[in-house]
């Protein structure tokens, strides 16, 4: 079948549909012989699933790539920096218990060299200038910078259902994009088990040559139509259920610069700062916690971080999950994109990325026909598969190193949970850091970097006697000895978060 691929169908909206719909028709070549037509069809029976409100830095790079500008994003998307993630009382839960993991990589050098120079105080701190920022609660750019550029690296909070209004918008007005509001009732195949199309109630039949699953836990076409079978990381991530809850924030009120991640008994809790308000959530494991139990949790941490705010439980969204994903993410001629491809707890928010490298792979190597489509789908299912299998093990490290003594961590630590690979890297990791031997992949989701905050700020204790010299621990040392004097500098010179934001929202009022 030496068919060209030419018709993009993707099926759901919400913060998958509408990125696939924008970075295609912003990627592809009006030029080309079968120029690429794209469709989006949205249910309008069928509510919108928010996935998530933190992004990682790729974000920047895909709204570029899309044609948006930063300010019109931020403004449009109730938008606020996000520089990492802060993990507090994870390792003892006790008082000062608490570590960051930043955006921004260690000082230049070998991993060894670096672990070797670090002497004392908090890893991140003593590596980085980033740990220094957020903790003045500072924007990582000036206003005056060009779009996404910045003194450090950073990524977005935001509101995942302006995010996405603002991508269809977009995708309509700018970049061509057919929108279709209908229910699909019905697939039809072709004889060897393509989609041929999707059958709709008001529209009829709308044909494609490739299929985007964009339709959420659904999984309408991978799941319902192929059948392609989920796997349950439940027996290494516990937790499968969330209450979420939105606070509103003061006009002053400042405006963190990272995700705040709290331990619990049974699970954590995330507190996600925006100009307007703050997203707050309780994940737990149900088999360790009931419902009243995380309500109650809740209800205490807000009690504690918002003093005065009306606290109303039946506010609380309640929200189930199970962590895992498909066998096999492209079949056929169908590619599962989202929550219709899996789900991991929203722990170092993984859920928009995965669809940003989920998009780019499908981009950087696109099938021009359809018969070399199964090449590039086997292709992308080992890829993603090694990438899925390398997000559960960087998750399950933030629970594996804690020493926190209730029933819940204590069977996170059980060996039984722990994926194998993961357990010979910490047996490795004792005695040498985390390298690009331990991670080959020229883009790895979470680089060697990644793994030693999280180590390190867990209290891993860090390899210093090596058996092979390195000549590279002097420079390692002078590197860190200016860590302090640039994290001055940039105390100095960037605006809070909610200084930069509401110069912004102001030049906007003053321009209407």
């Amino acid at each position: 079948m030496d068919t060209a691929v030419a018709e993009i169908v993707i099926v759901g909206g919400g913060t998958a549909g509408w990125l696939a719909a924008c970075l295609i028709a912003a990627r592809a070549n009006p030029t080309a012989a079968a120029p690429l037509r794209v469709t989006l069809i949205e249910s309008p029976d069928v509510p919108t699933i928010g996935v998530g409100e933190g992004t990682w830095p790729t974000m920047r790079r895909t709204l570029e790539r899309i044609g948006l500008s930063e300010v019109d994003f931020l403004l449009a998307c109730d938008a606020s920096f996000k520089q990492g993630s802060r993990f507090d009382g994870w390792r003892t839960g006790a008082a000062g218990d608490s570590y960051l993991h930043p955006f921004t990589a260690p000082v230049t050098g070998e991993p060894r060299d670096v672990a070797a120079a670090w002497r004392d105080g908090a890893f991140a701190d003593a590596v980085c200038s980033q740990a220094a920022v957020c903790a003045l609660d500072l924007a990582p750019r000036q206003r005056a910078m060009p779009d996404y550029a910045g003194a450090l690296n950073y990524a977005y909070h935001l509101d995942a259902g302006k995010l996405a209004a603002m991508l269809a918008r977009h995708a309509t007005a700018r970049l061509g994009v057919r929108h279709v509001r209908d229910h699909v009732v019905a697939v039809d195949r072709t004889d060897d088990g393509d989609i041929a199309a999707v059958r709709t109630r008001a529209n009829g039949a709308i044909a494609g040559d490739l299929f985007l699953d964009c339709t959420g836990h659904a999984a309408l076409l991978i799941g319902g139509e192929y059948g392609v079978p989920f796997v349950d990381r439940s027996d290494v991530l516990f937790n499968d259920r969330a209450l979420a809850v939105q606070v509103p924030v003061a006009p002053d009120a400042p405006i963190a610069s990272q995700t705040n991640a709290t331990a619990h008994p049974s699970g954590w809790i995330w507190d996600i700062g925006l100009p307007t308000r703050r997203g707050v959530g309780c994940v737990y494991a149900s088999a360790f916690a009931s419902d009243d139990d995380a309500a109650a949790t809740l209800e205490a941490y807000l009690r504690r971080t918002a003093p005065g705010s009306a606290i109303d439980r039946s506010a609380f969204r309640h929200l189930t999950f199970r962590s895992g994903h498909r066998e096999r993410f492209w079949e056929r001629n169908c590619l599962a994109i989202g929550l219709s491809a899996g789900f991991l707890e929203p722990l170092e928010a993984s859920a928009i990325v995965l669809i940003e490298l989920s998009l780019d792979a499908l981009l950087d190597n696109f099938p021009a026909t359809r018969d070399v489509m199964p090449i590039h789908a086997r292709r992308f299912n080992d890829l993603f598969r090694y990438r899925w299998d390398r997000i559960v093990e960087f998750l399950k490290l933030h629970y594996v190193l804690s020493q926190r003594d209730e029933p819940y961590w204590r069977a996170h630590r059980d060996a039984a949970s722990i994926p194998p690979r993961l357990t010979e890297l910490l047996a490795l990791w004792r005695h040498q850091p985390p390298s690009h031997a331990d991670l080959p992949m020229q883009d790895e989701v979470f680089p060697a970097a990644s793994y030693q905050y999280v180590l390190y700020g867990m209290g891993f204790p860090a390899p210093r006697d090596f058996a092979i010299r390195s000549t590279g621990r002097d420079a390692a040392t002078a590197a860190m000895r200016q860590v302090g004097q640039r994290a001055r500098t940039l105390a100095s010179t960037l605006p809070t978060n909610r200084a930069y934001l509401d110069a912004l929202h102001l030049s906007e009022s003053a321009a209407e």
